[in-house]
């Protein structure tokens, strides 16, 4: 698909007022980066090539730049994905008490064919990633922005159930973090 001729600019009318008030709390517009790319994820559901070059243009940054940026972090996405994005942790803490039997858990229960890919049905994407920090509370997982401690392959169903058919992902107002 050519994203150039599909993708719908992002920082026009009450977005463009948004970062412009975001732009006013930073003392360069480089700071401002990353909740940039959050506006963009908001609007379109992940950041295709042409939403990174829109950042780059209105930041005045390299789109090199901005891509290493989106590709460095797991909370920006580079292709579609589900109404509802779960990352799991499976650093050795969390492998130690069952982190690859939640990742399996995961998959079969909302659909998924493998790490990375949507289910069919569009709600889900399941990811797995190197830490979410909670050590701790081996096994935490990530549903869009909820922080979920000492999951385990057994809370699994619970989890998905919680989540299906319900509104997905962060809202616009969010997007200034």
């Amino acid at each position: 698909m050519d994203q150039s001729t599909e993708y719908a600019p992002v920082f026009t009318g009450e977005r463009r007022k948004h970062l412009d008030t975001i732009l006013a709390r930073y003392p360069t517009k480089r700071a401002a980066l990353l909740p940039a790319l959050w506006i963009v994820q908001e609007a379109h559901g992940w950041i295709p090539d042409a939403g990174m070059a829109e950042v780059a243009e209105v930041l005045e940054l390299t789109p090199a730049y901005v891509k290493g940026v989106v590709t460095f972090y797991t909370m920006y996405h580079q292709h579609p994905v589900g109404k509802h994005f779960i990352q799991v942790c499976t650093t050795t803490p969390c492998n130690l008490c069952g982190a690859e039997d939640v990742v399996r858990a995961f998959l079969e229960h909302t659909g998924c064919d493998e790490l990375g890919a949507t289910s069919p049905d569009g709600e889900f994407t399941v990811l797995e990633v190197e830490c979410l920090g909670a050590c701790g509370f081996a096994t935490p997982v990530l549903v869009d922005d909820d922080f979920l401690e000492d999951v385990t392959a057994e809370k699994v169903p619970e989890v998905v159930a919680q989540y299906r058919n319900t509104v997905g992902r962060r809202t616009g107002e969010q997007a200034d973090r």
